[in-house]
């Protein structure tokens, strides 16, 4: 029960995140997400087979139920559609960690003004929180790593001086070979921010 309760989070949590982005386009003129039918917060519209799925209970059972992890569909956006500038694609990509880190900071607050926690009456609610409030802030975090094709990459190129923004190219050819090697080698060690914002959220460690 644990694991589908932690799946459906994730779920809903990245879904979340997908509509925040086409929202945020649409907002700088970029009308994608809406023709595509993604500013929706239906799941069967965002669910990736392997990222929404497979993967989130693999990593379940292997960790012995103590992570998951994973993604949806991109939703879809056409940044020459976007106003001039670098910031409005800067926005857009902001705009996914941020909502996940919203609604963290909700569920935190409930937590720390209800009085719940691990050992009360109320273990239960406890549970669901703590489980929204951790994936979602897990999510803001390693969504928000400057590396492509993660969202902390295209604030990155928002900031890079012009000679250095020439870059983008070479530096998102090798992306995923990049990411992939702080997945596996780097993300153990970033991870525990995590629990450590958690508990300045709720008042309580994990």
């Amino acid at each position: 029960m644990d694991a589908v309760f932690q799946i459906l989070i994730l779920i809903m949590s990245v879904v979340i995140h997908e509509v925040s982005h086409g929202y945020a386009a649409l907002f700088y003129g970029d009308h994608t997400a809406e023709y595509e039918g993604r500013l929706t917060l239906n799941p069967l519209k965002h669910l990736d087979p392997f990222g929404s799925v497979i993967l989130p209970i693999l990593l379940y059972f292997s960790s012995g139920g103590g992570f998951v992890f994973g993604w949806a569909k991109p939703v879809p956006y056409n940044p020459h559609n976007l106003r001039p500038g670098r910031w409005p694609e800067a926005f857009v990509a902001l705009a996914g960690p941020l909502s996940n880190l919203t609604i963290a900071l909700i569920f935190g607050l409930v937590i720390r003004f209800s009085g719940a926690s691990a050992y009360s009456l109320n273990s239960g609610f406890y549970f669901i929180l703590s489980l929204i409030v951790f994936i979602n802030l897990t999510l803001a975090i390693f969504n928000l790593v400057p590396l492509p094709p993660l969202d902390g990459s295209k604030i990155l190129f928002a900031i890079f001086p012009d000679r250095l923004y020439r870059m983008r190219g070479t530096f998102e050819r090798y992306g995923v070979i990049l990411t992939l090697i702080f997945i596996f080698f780097v993300w153990q060690f970033v991870a525990p921010v995590a629990g450590m914002l958690f508990q300045v959220l709720t008042g309580v460690s994990l």
